[in-house]
């Protein structure tokens, strides 16, 4: 996993130690308004990479409310366009979780956790979001997104690039 913010002094450094297709993924969220684009699910290229973009207005909500997920085919790129604040949860997916839903094998290539109860599983750290910070979850990556970072929900706009794992690895590296 790895996180920041678009308005970072260190933003071009950081950016330029990922794969091309995350590079640029990163520098069209910062380069773009995306708080007024119009909400939805979006087929674009960038730098010659097919890649997904969701437009997602949605309330940050409690934790326990929440399903851990992953993805296998896609590279998550999330970032808070407006709004907030909201939390992150996320940690290792290490074999131990217990599958509640299994989308992977279809276009969605979500898969959702059981929540864990209090004190078992892996343990869950937290990214604070504020507009302008984005987290890219790996594969591998647990994430739980939205969640209340407050006493209260509040609304936020949400944007996730879904970036191919296997145009960030050799050819034939990657084979979900």
């Amino acid at each position: 996993m790895i996180c920041g913010n678009v308005r970072n002094e260190f933003f071009e450094q950081q950016a330029a130690l990922l794969p091309a297709p995350l590079c640029a993924a990163l520098h069209y969220l910062r380069d773009n308004d995306l708080a007024s684009h119009e909400p939805g699910r979006f087929e674009i290229e960038i730098a010659g990479v097919p890649m997904i973009l969701q437009v997602l207005d949605l309330s940050t909500a409690p934790r326990d409310s929440l399903r851990p997920e992953i993805h296998r085919k896609y590279i998550d790129v999330q970032f808070l366009a407006a709004g907030g604040p909201e939390d992150a949860g996320f940690y290792n997916d290490d074999g131990s979780l217990v599958t509640e839903e299994d989308l992977l094998g279809t276009p969605r290539d979500i898969l959702f956790y059981r929540n864990s109860p209090a004190g078992e599983g892996p343990r869950e750290g937290r990214i604070a979001l504020e507009p302008g910070t984005y987290a890219v979850y790996l594969p591998w990556d647990v994430h739980i997104p939205a969640v209340q970072a407050g006493q209260s929900p509040c609304p936020i706009r949400k944007i996730v690039l879904k970036v191919p794992m296997a145009a960030c690895l050799p050819e034939g590296m990657w084979n979900y």
